[in-house]
């Protein structure tokens, strides 16, 4: 497996990636739905953070959410048709900046021996950023449909990581 620290870098490159998929686009393009059972890339882009911070509060540290009023609208538990009106953008922006420091600060925490069970908590630690990167990339492909198929708009080139391929389509982080 990785490094936390290279693990890290991967996180920050598919988060790169995602900026890059939708930061050229209006904000009418990053919140319009393509039908009721199919949610905006601004949608997208909240569920990505939200599942970062649920997964890192719940597996790591216990620690309030910095947008409570997002959680019941990012959870992918609600059906499409009742995700409800999006945020702004710079809102989800925030969103997204303000968890990804987070899981910076809590993952180098772990890195830096600054928690109880530090060994343990590194092996989760590992997993679980594979898993945000996997999750952030597995959005990536469906906002990159809409950006395309819908939108009209090129796809950027993929990121460029030796720890990077395609499975099923997809774009995966392969620690293994």
């Amino acid at each position: 497996m990785l490094q936390i620290e290279a693990l890290l870098r991967e996180y920050d490159r598919a988060r790169a990636y995602t900026d890059d998929l939708w930061r050229d686009l209006t904000p009418d393009e990053v919140t319009w739905r393509p039908h009721e059972n199919s949610s905006a890339i601004g949608w997208h882009l909240g569920h990505q953070a939200h599942v970062a911070h649920f997964m890192i509060r719940n597996l790591t540290a216990a620690e309030p959410s910095p947008d409570p009023e997002l959680d019941a609208l990012m959870d992918s538990a609600n059906p499409e048709k009742f995700r409800g009106t999006l945020p702004t953008v710079k809102r989800l922006t925030d969103f997204r900046t303000t968890v990804a420091e987070r899981v910076h600060a809590r993952i180098g925490d772990i890195a830096a021996g600054r928690v109880g069970a530090p060994t343990q908590l590194t092996v989760v630690a590992g997993h679980l950023l594979t898993t945000l990167i996997n999750h952030e990339y597995q959005h990536d492909q469906w906002i990159g449909e809409v950006r395309t198929t819908d939108l009209g708009h090129p796809l950027p080139p993929d990121p460029d990581s030796e720890h990077l391929r395609r499975v099923d389509g997809y774009l995966v982080v392969d620690v293994l």
